[in-house]
């Protein structure tokens, strides 16, 4: 009986004294292995942080760029509905013109301007068989912006009054002091051969004066605003700024007659 417990003692001996060396040694072999480990270790966790970026990253570009594109559209829809607004303001505001104006007018569109720099012109979307016939004067709700020099089947040239090549007879509404204007190829017109006692001033309208029939009398054609010595001394002239923004025409009136 003795000895069947000595030996049954032996493997419980064994694996005491094995705990006891392992509980010994862990910590070393803990350290050896953390050691051993860390680099690799270390290796891993920058590869998987780098793979983590470059999937941010691309999820972040993939983002925004689906954000540009619809905010692009999102603007380019935007900018049509303030054009067709503008469209809409100004067509308004020709058609009151043409309910209330004593002229018989056709309304017309530009669809081209002169690519010289000698010469203002526009291109209109009408011609003759609209009933446009050269000579006629084109105008806006504003007042005189030019002529018909040009009258095609379907399309027509216009001469802008700040063309050097077209004059226009004027009165300064205020004193009815008569005049010639001209053009400048520039923003501005000239108001010339006005006597030395000339009465005129600055922010003076001046408009048609209707000595010749072409243009109707008292359509208005700019304000003045500097006022100058001819070079002989024995008559002035005046600088007028145009009513009409010859610059960014869109829509016009053909006068008929």
């Amino acid at each position: 009986m003795f000895g069947f417990k000595k030996r049954q003692l032996i493997p419980i001996a064994l694996f005491g004294a094995s705990i006891a060396i392992l509980s010994v040694l862990t910590p070393a072999i803990k350290t050896s292995l953390l050691v051993l480990l860390k680099q690799p270790l270390g290796i891993f966790v920058s590869i998987k942080r780098e793979i983590g970026g470059l999937v941010f990253y691309h999820r972040n570009y993939l983002q925004n760029e689906l954000l540009e594109k619809e905010a692009g559209y999102l603007k380019s829809k935007l900018l049509v509905q303030e054009e067709a607004a503008l469209e809409n303001e100004r067509l308004k505001q020709l058609l009151n013109f043409k309910k209330k104006s004593n002229f018989r007018v056709i309304p017309v569109r530009v669809i081209g301007r002169s690519p010289d720099s000698w010469s203002s012109t526009v291109i209109i979307d009408k011609g003759r068989y609209d009933g446009i016939k050269q000579g006629m004067p084109a105008i806006t709700y504003v007042g005189l912006a030019g002529r018909v020099v040009e009258a095609g089947q379907f399309i027509s040239k216009i001469l802008l009054i700040n063309d050097p090549a077209l004059g226009v007879s004027a009165l300064i509404q205020r004193s009815r002091q008569e005049g010639l204007v001209s053009g400048t190829l520039g923003n501005y017109l000239i108001m010339k051969y006005l006597p030395e006692d000339a009465d005129i001033k600055v922010k003076d309208n001046v408009i048609t004066s209707g000595l010749n029939a072409i243009y109707p009398k008292g359509l208005l054609i700019g304000t003045v605003v500097s006022i100058g010595q001819e070079f002989s001394g024995l008559s002035r002239y005046a600088v007028i700024r145009p009513a009409v923004n010859l610059a960014n025409l869109e829509e016009l009136f053909i006068v008929a007659q």
